[in-house]
C-alpha cells in the first residue's frame, strides 16, 4: 500500500498512463515508438522507426548536451534527467527521461526510455522531495494510519519523540507508546476524522510517553482522511507539533491575567491573602501558603532587614491531606534561620528548591512535618517575597506533589510577577487598615465610647456614618452629666461628611462639654456655639483641599431634671425631638427652631416640657428621616410607627428605628439618641425655704442633721453640716431675700443652696490677717465637686459628696 500511496499515484509523470516509452537499439536507432511519444513529439512511428535518434530527435545545437547524457547512460547502464528534444515542427521540447539497459536473448543490448514533459517531471520531483523531507527532515511529527488505526509509517520526528525507530512503529498502535488517557484521546480524534471525513486542526492535548511518564508535553495535532480520486479511503494522516513552550507561555499569561482579576477585590489584608492562595491552586501548585509579618496585619510598616514574627494568613491545598504538614491559618510561624522563608525575607529574593528530601537542614528541624510532607510526595518548593514599594510584607510559598515535574525557572518568573501584583494589593489593604485604624481612633476620640448609666435617664444610641471607609462623619451625640443629677442630651450635625466634618464636629463637641460644665441654659449654650462656628468660618478664609469651608451646623440641646421632671430644650436649625409617653403615644413638640449655627442674627429660645416618668425622648439628625430619599412627613410617620411600641427595651427600639428608616448604606450620616426618663422619689429629696436671718446657718445645720439621720447617713453629718453652714452663710451675706436649701440623695449626696443674687462666688486663698474668705475654700476641700449654676431668678451653689465620703478620702475639688 505504501508504494501505491507514494510512487504510483496519478500525479507520477512516469506512470503507464502518462509517460511516453521509446526503445533504442545498441546503435541508437529507434526500434520502438509509442502513441504517447507521437502525441508529445508529433512524429508518426513510420517516420522514426529504424532511423537514428540523433538524426530525428536531436537538434544540432543540443548535440553536445545530449552526448554527455548518452555517455553517462552508457557508463552507468542507466540515466535519469532532463534533455532537449526536437519536435516534428522544429520546436525545442524539454523532456524528462528515465533510461535503463535491456538485454535481449541474443545478448544484444537495447535501451528502454520513458519520457514525460520536463515541467511535469520537475513538479513530480518537487513533490517527491517534499515527501522525503516530511519523513526524513521535518521537525513536525507525521504519522500515517491504516483504517484500523494501526501505524503504517511515521517520520523521524515521531521516532525521536517516542525513542523508537520509524521501522519499529509499523503495525503498532498509539497505545504502545503513550499513556492510556493520552492514547485514548488520540484514537478518538483519528476515528472521528476517519468516519466523518472532516479534518481536525490544531487540537492541543496532553502527551506523555510510556518510557518517560514524568515528562509532560503539550502537542498540537491535526489530522485528515486520505482517499483517492475515486473516493477509496486509504487511512488517516496526522501531524504532531510540540507546542509545550508556547502553551505554557500562553497559559502563564492567562493565569497571570486571571489571578490579577481575582486578587484585591477588597481592602482586607486577610481576604486578599486568601484570594492569592486560592488563585494559583491547582494551576501552578498543589499547595500554597501566605505568611505576612505581624506589623502588616496591624496596618503598620515592618522593619526591613529583619525577620520579625509572621502569621500564617492563608493555606490552600488541592488535596485536603496536604494541609497536614502545613501550619494552620492564624498561627505564628516559627522557622529555623536556614529555612527558605527566612532566607527569602532577609535576602529579598525568591528561593527555589527542587527534589526535596529529609537531608535538608530546615526540614530536619521538624522531623514530623518533614516526614508527612515527603510521604505525600512533596518534591519541590518555591518561596517568593511579597514586596511592594520597597517593603517586604511577607512570603508566598508554593509546594508541588501531584505533578511529577518540579518547578522550573519559567514558573518562578510567573510567580514573581503574581507575587508582585498581589503584594501591591496587600500593601493597599495594609495602608487602608492603617488609615481605617486612624479613622477609628479619631471616631473613638470624638464620639462617646460608651454612654454610662445615669440616674436621670436610661440611654441607648446608634451612629451610622455615610462614609464607611473613614467610619466617622459630621453628626454627633452626647450625654453629659450635670449638677443636681440633671443630664444634658445633645445631638448635632455638621454639614458634609468624612474626616473634615468629623474634625469640626470634634471641636463643637468639646465646646459643648465646656459650656455644659458652666451649667448654662440650653439657649445660652447654643448662642455661644453660634459665636464659635462663626469664628471657625472666619479662620478658614483661605480655603484649600486640606481646610474646606465650614458651611454650617445644627444642634439640639436638652437638659432633663429628674427632680422636677422638666426637660428644657433649644434647637439651632435642627429637627425637633420625638416624645413618647409611657403608654406609647408619640408627639413632636413645638420647639422654636432658631437659625443654624454660624448664621447669627436671631436669639435662641428655650422650651420647657414636663415629662412623665418612663417617657422616651428621641433625638436624631436629618439623615435618619431622609435616608430613603423620602419626604420629611413620610420619614416622621415611619419614625412614629417605630417608636409607638411600649414595653420594648431601648436597644430594641433603636433597632426598630434602624430597620424602618435606614437602608444598608445611608447617603448621609445618622445619629440617634433615645433616653427613657427617670424621676427621683420624694423620699430622696428634701427642700426647705429659709429666711434671711442671722440664725439661718444654725437652722440649716439642724435641718440637715435631722434629714441625714432619717436617711441613715449619720456618719456624714459633721462634714455635711459644715458644707451647708458655709453655703447658707455665703448666701445670707451676699444675697437679698430668702434662700432655698435642698438635699438630694442618690449615688452622691448633693447639697444645694439657691438665692436671688446673680453675683458669682469666687474662691480665693485668704491671708492670715483676713477675717473672711475661707468659706468656699473649705467647701472645695470637703466636697468631691462643687460649682454654681444660674437660674432665671438667681443662682444655685451646689456641692457633691460620695455616699462613702469620709475625711480620710478628701480630695481637691474640681470647680
Amino acid at each position: 500500500m505504501e508504494a501505491s500511496l507514494f510512487s504510483e499515484g496519478p500525479e507520477d509523470p512516469f506512470a503507464v498512463g502518462s509517460a511516453a516509452p521509446v526503445v533504442l537499439d545498441d546503435h541508437g536507432r529507434v526500434v520502438g515508438w509509442s502513441e504517447r511519444a507521437e502525441e508529445l513529439l508529433g512524429h508518426a512511428p513510420e517516420e522514426v522507426l529504424g532511423r537514428s535518434a540523433d538524426d530525428v530527435l536531436v537538434d544540432p545545437g543540443d548535440r553536445e548536451v545530449v552526448m554527455e547524457a548518452v555517455a553517462a547512460c552508457t557508463r552507468d547502464r542507466g540515466w535519469f534527467g532532463v534533455v532537449p528534444v526536437r519536435h516534428r515542427d522544429g520546436r525545442r521540447v524539454e523532456m524528462g527521461c528515465r533510461v535503463r539497459a535491456v538485454v535481449r536473448p541474443d545478448s544484444s543490448c537495447e535501451w528502454f526510455l520513458v519520457g514525460s514533459p520536463a515541467e511535469e517531471v520537475v513538479q513530480w520531483e518537487t513533490d517527491r522531495s517534499l515527501l522525503y523531507g516530511l519523513f526524513r527532515r521535518c521537525p513536525i511529527g507525521l504519522s500515517i494510519f491504516a483504517p484500523d488505526l494501526s501505524i503504517l509509517r511515521v517520520n523521524r520526528a515521531i521516532a525521536k519523540f517516542s525513542e523508537v525507530s520509524a521501522e519499529e512503529h509499523r503495525g503498532r498502535r498509539v497505545g504502545d507508546f503513550l499513556l492510556p488517557p493520552d492514547a485514548d484521546a488520540v484514537d478518538a480524534q483519528l476515528r472521528e476524522v476517519l468516519e466523518s471525513g472532516r479534518s481536525s486542526l490544531f487540537a492541543e492535548q496532553l502527551c506523555r510517553t510510556n518510557s518517560d511518564p514524568a515528562r509532560e508535553m503539550i502537542v498540537s495535532v491535526s489530522a485528515f482522511r486520505m482517499q483517492d480520486p475515486a473516493g477509496r479511503v486509504f487511512g488517516v494522516a496526522q501531524t504532531v507539533e510540540d507546542v509545550t513552550d508556547r502553551y505554557r507561555a500562553r497559559h502563564r499569561l492567562s493565569l497571570l491575567n486571571e489571578v490579577s482579576g481575582r486578587i484585591g477585590t477588597t481592602l482586607n489584608v486577610a481576604k486578599t491573602a486568601r484570594e492569592l492562595a486560592g488563585a494559583v491552586v491547582p494551576d501552578l501548585a498543589d499547595c500554597v501558603s501566605v505568611d505576612l509579618l505581624e506589623p502588616v496585619i496591624r496596618g503598620d510598616e515592618p522593619v526591613q532587614g529583619a525577620y520579625g514574627p509572621a502569621r500564617r494568613m492563608a493555606v490552600h491545598c488541592d488535596r485536603p491531606e496536604m494541609s497536614q504538614f502545613m501550619a494552620p491559618v492564624g498561627d505564628t510561624i516559627s522557622l529555623p534561620p536556614d529555612s527558605p522563608h527566612i532566607r527569602c525575607v532577609l535576602e529579598r529574593r525568591p528561593v527555589l528548591e527542587t527534589h526535596l528530601d529529609s537531608r535538608l537542614p530546615w526540614l530536619a528541624a521538624d522531623p514530623g512535618a518533614a516526614e508527612r510532607a515527603l510521604g505525600l510526595g512533596v518534591h519541590s518548593l518555591m518561596v517568593v517575597p511579597l514586596a511592594a514599594r520597597g517593603i517586604v510584607l511577607g512570603t508566598l510559598g508554593l509546594w508541588r506533589s501531584r505533578r511529577p515535574g518540579p518547578f522550573e525557572a519559567d514558573d518562578l518568573t510567573l510567580v514573581e510577577e503574581i507575587a508582585s501584583r498581589a503584594a501591591l494589593c496587600i500593601d493597599n489593604a495594609r495602608r487602608y487598615t492603617q488609615q481605617h485604624q486612624a479613622a477609628l481612633t479619631l471616631q473613638h476620640s470624638l464620639l462617646p465610647h460608651d454612654v454610662p448609666g445615669h440616674p436621670a435617664a436610661e440611654i441607648a444610641h446608634r451612629y451610622r456614618p455615610a462614609d464607611p471607609t473613614a467610619g466617622v462623619g459630621g453628626d454627633w451625640f452626647d450625654v453629659i452629666p450635670l449638677s443636681g443629677l440633671r443630664v444634658a442630651l445633645v445631638v448635632g450635625d455638621v454639614v458634609g461628611h468624612g474626616t473634615h466634618a468629623a474634625a469640626t464636629m470634634g471641636r463643637l463637641r468639646t465646646a459643648v462639654h465646656t459650656l455644659a460644665n458652666l451649667d448654662l441654659s440650653p439657649d445660652e449654650v447654643l448662642a455661644h456655639l453660634d459665636d464659635l462656628v462663626d469664628r471657625l468660618a472666619a479662620e478658614q478664609g483661605t480655603v484649600d483641599a486640606h481646610s474646606p469651608q465650614l458651611i454650617g451646623a445644627t444642634c439640639l440641646y436638652a437638659v432633663y431634671d429628674p427632680v422636677s421632671r422638666l426637660c428644657t430644650l433649644a434647637r439651632a436649625g435642627h429637627l425637633p425631638p420625638a416624645v413618647v409617653t409611657p403608654d406609647g403615644e408619640v408627639s413632636i413638640p413645638d420647639v422654636p427652631a432658631g437659625p443654624p449655627l454660624g448664621l447669627g442674627g436671631l436669639p435662641y429660645e428655650a422650651t420647657e416640657l414636663e415629662l412623665a416618668e418612663g417617657s422616651l425622648l428621641a433625638l436624631y439628625t436629618d439623615g435618619l428621616l431622609e435616608a430613603r430619599r423620602q419626604d420629611l412627613d413620610d420619614g416622621l410617620a415611619l419614625l412614629r410607627g417605630a417608636l409607638a411600641v411600649p414595653g420594648r427595651t431601648l436597644e430594641d427600639t433603636c433597632t426598630a428605628v434602624e430597620d424602618a428608616l435606614l437602608p444598608e448604606q445611608p447617603a448621609d450620616d445618622v445619629a440617634l439618641l433615645i433616653a427613657r426618663t427617670r424621676a427621683l422619689t420624694a423620699e430622696k429629696v428634701a427642700t426647705w425655704e429659709l429666711p434671711a436671718q442671722p440664725t439661718v446657718a444654725a437652722r440649716a445645720r439642724t435641718l440637715t442633721a435631722r434629714q441625714l439621720t432619717e436617711w441613715g447617713l449619720d456618719e456624714m453629718a459633721f462634714t455635711t453640716e459644715l458644707l451647708v453652714s458655709e453655703l447658707v452663710t455665703n448666701a445670707y451675706r451676699y444675697a437679698d431675700g430668702p434662700m432655698t436649701l435642698r438635699l438630694i440623695r442618690d449615688r452622691d449626696l448633693i447639697c444645694e443652696v439657691s438665692d436671688t443674687s446673680s453675683t458669682s462666688p469666687r474662691m480665693r486663698r485668704a491671708r492670715v490677717t483676713d477675717e473672711g474668705g475661707r468659706g468656699l475654700f473649705l467647701v472645695a476641700q470637703l466636697a468631691q465637686r462643687w460649682g454654681t449654676r444660674y437660674v432665671r431668678d438667681g443662682k444655685t451653689i451646689w456641692a457633691e459628696q460620695p455616699l462613702a465620703f469620709s475625711p480620710s478620702t478628701m480630695s481637691p475639688a474640681r470647680a
